[in-house]
């Protein structure tokens, strides 16, 4: 999964460096193994993005793209997405979401849902399903999920290990509200591409289908 990962951020043909930061010897030898960068990294980290800033702070890195490890699916022209909006240098932090039909999954502890304003800012992430619906299964349009990739500017990651953990980024288990609750913009680039994470074991068959059926 780690490879795959790395492969499709490579398509995107956008990066000076490519590195994968761990604390577990076991992924740094897989990465190893196909060529990849690791960098060992400690083990107390709460966040990746916590765990990023020890390799930035050791670097002249002046802005940074995070791709979730356990995204196999990502796609490389998200990658381009979020890497020509953070490129801007108009924005501290991008991310980016999905308009997704399936009500099984706007329900779904394991899918993470956002709300924007008119400027596609983030208002809110959440597990729990948001916007409110009141109405009936046959009756729901769709909810915009929050895909993990995560574009920072440097003094952004900065910023973000100085605040202590946020009360709702304890809550809901999403280190990206640790930058809303303190006043950090978060801009959200709106993706055609859906991905799909591995956040439960099942989930591992699903994609490997999808792979097979060359979706």
């Amino acid at each position: 999964m780690i490879e795959r990962v790395y492969r499709q951020v490579d398509k995107a043909q956008r990066f000076s460096e490519i590195i994968v930061a761990t604390d577990d010897e076991r992924i740094a030898g897989v990465v190893r193994g196909f060529g990849g960068h690791v960098i060992m990294t400690a083990r107390h980290h709460r966040s990746g993005t916590d765990r990023i800033w020890e390799v930035v702070d050791n670097s002249d890195f002046d802005a940074i793209i995070n791709i979730q490890g356990d995204e196999p699916l990502i796609s490389e022209k998200l990658i381009q997405s979020v890497y020509d909006k953070l490129d801007s240098a108009l924005h501290d932090v991008v991310t980016a979401a999905y308009f997704n039909s399936k009500f099984d999954e706007f329900i779904s502890p394991h899918v993470v849902k956002v709300v924007f304003n008119n400027t596609m800012e983030a208002l809110y992430f959440s597990r729990s399903p948001i916007p409110n619906f009141n109405g009936s299964k046959d009756e729901f349009e769709g909810f915009y999920q929050h895909i993990g990739i995560y574009g920072y500017l440097r003094g952004a990651i900065e910023k973000f290990v100085q605040f202590s953990p946020s009360s709702l980024e304890l809550s809901e288990r999403l280190e990206q509200l640790r930058f809303v609750q303190n006043h950090i913009p978060v801009v959200v680039v709106e993706s055609h591409y859906k991905s799909f994470g591995v956040d439960t074991p099942e989930d591992i068959y699903v994609i490997e289908q999808l792979l097979k059926e060359g979706k």
